[in-house]
């Protein structure tokens, strides 16, 4: 069972207008969570479910005053390349961050004109909202990228759902609800990663140094197996035999790019993890291959206790610190990185490009067949019409209207609704 996100948020305010303030709350389907689909795979219909409860604050039966209520789902971002040193922190430039509407905002409310609010006991407002993903045919769709927060906040993007509520005359209120994201389109089970990826780079016309890797997503603790490929020049043959091979290093490393698109991008390059095989031989005639083989590193999830850490709300937690992503503030790439050191020939150094999902490749196999079910509910889904279920309100005059409260009226008193 998924644990469900809910959040109670109290309004208060002393401005003219209904003497009772609310509380708000979201709340998912019934043994789910309100995050429905699979984000990044088109055919699940990515889309937020759920609810807006709306009650009077706690301990209080006394009606509430609702003029407008709407949802919307909003993407912050934000980064500060020199966050993770203390001496650059202070005089770099202050943090930079943005906030967007993912989508549009549903209208879940408005009392009739004519009234400043509606007297209600209880609001359930069942909404739905649909995270943009790319269909064919259609203009280019920006997929909203996944929920993350790199060490020391240098970069970070999380969601919220955001409710508006306007009580009569009062300012409009505005809840905040965190939703983890996550992207599932780079899960290294899918056909397009498992087909064999090649690259060449020639030092001094003389000798070729070529890799190659079977597949080329990759999740924590997933093995990396790259296939290394020296060959001489048969035009060079002379200059090729003086040519020594003294060790092949391989690293992975992790490209974040900050301001991408701005006028001022900025690089930092974190090498994760790198094997030496040290050679000190000669060049054959007819080259040298070897297989290195790397483990992409995990992050531990346990304490020393070994127990589970408690995750932040708004970031789903996984055994990564980061993994592809390309968001309007940064981008994240990685890349194989293989050196051939030599002697009579200058070094060479290929460098190729990966994926990193968040899941490791056993987690990626146990999802195929969740997606291809929620694919099969998506696909009686109407868009334009997701037939929603209709608002539960209920009004002060209404037969019963206290139980909802789970209070009921004995003789001229309210008493506590007991079964």
């Amino acid at each position: 069972m998924s644990e469900l996100t809910t959040t109670f948020g109290r309004i208060s305010s002393n401005n003219v207008g209904p003497p009772v303030s609310a509380f708000v709350r979201v709340s998912g389907p019934p043994n789910s969570n309100f995050l429905v689909g699979y984000p990044g795979i088109s055919a699940t219909l990515p889309r937020i479910e759920g609810k807006v409860e709306i009650r009077p604050s706690g301990g209080v039966s006394a009606p509430v005053g609702i003029s407008y209520v709407c949802i919307g789902l909003y993407r912050r971002e934000s980064i500060h390349p020199h966050a993770d040193k203390v001496i650059s922190n202070h005089l770099a430039a202050p943090r930079k961050d943005t906030r967007d509407l993912v989508g549009k905002e549903m209208r879940l409310f408005q009392c009739p004109p004519g009234k400043p609010y509606d007297s209600v006991l209880a609001m359930d407002l069942p909404f739905v909202l649909f995270i943009p993903f790319t269909r064919a045919g259609d203009d280019i769709v920006k997929v909203p990228p996944a929920s993350l927060q790199l060490p020391s906040r240098v970069a970070e993007t999380y969601y919220e759902v955001v409710v508006s509520v306007q009580e009569g005359h009062r300012d409009l209120k505005k809840h905040a609800f965190p939703v983890p994201l996550s992207r599932y389109d780079t899960l290294s089970t899918f056909g397009m990663y498992n087909r064999p990826e090649s690259q060449e780079r020639v030092s001094d016309h003389v000798v070729t140094l070529g890799t190659s890797l079977s597949r080329w997503s990759f999740g924590p603790n997933d093995p990396v197996e790259i296939y290394v490929r020296l060959t001489p020049n048969p035009d060079w043959m002379s200059k090729a035999r003086k040519v020594s091979i003294s060790r092949i290093v391989v690293t992975i490393e992790e490209q974040i790019t900050y301001n991408p698109e701005g006028d001022e991008p900025t690089t930092k390059i974190n090498k994760l993890t790198s094997k030496k095989e040290v050679i000190s031989q000669k060049l054959p005639e007819k080259g040298y291959m070897t297989t290195i083989n790397l483990m992409f590193p995990a992050k531990e999830l346990r304490d020393g206790d070994g127990f589970m850490s408690r995750g932040k709300t708004a970031f789903p937690l996984h055994a990564v610190s980061g993994f592809t992503t390309t968001a309007s503030l940064y981008k994240i790439e990685y890349f194989v990185s293989v050196k051939a050191h030599m002697s009579s020939c200058k070094d060479i150094q290929v460098r190729q490009r990966i994926i990193i999902s968040p899941f490791d490749h056993q987690t990626c196999m146990e999802e195929m067949d969740a997606i291809e079910l929620a694919a099969r509910d998506a696909y009686h889904i109407n868009i334009e019409n997701p037939m929603l279920p209709a608002a539960t309100i209920v009004r002060p005059h209404d037969p019963s209207a206290l139980h909802c409260l789970g209070m009921t009226m004995v003789g001229n008193k309210r008493k506590l609704l007991i079964d």
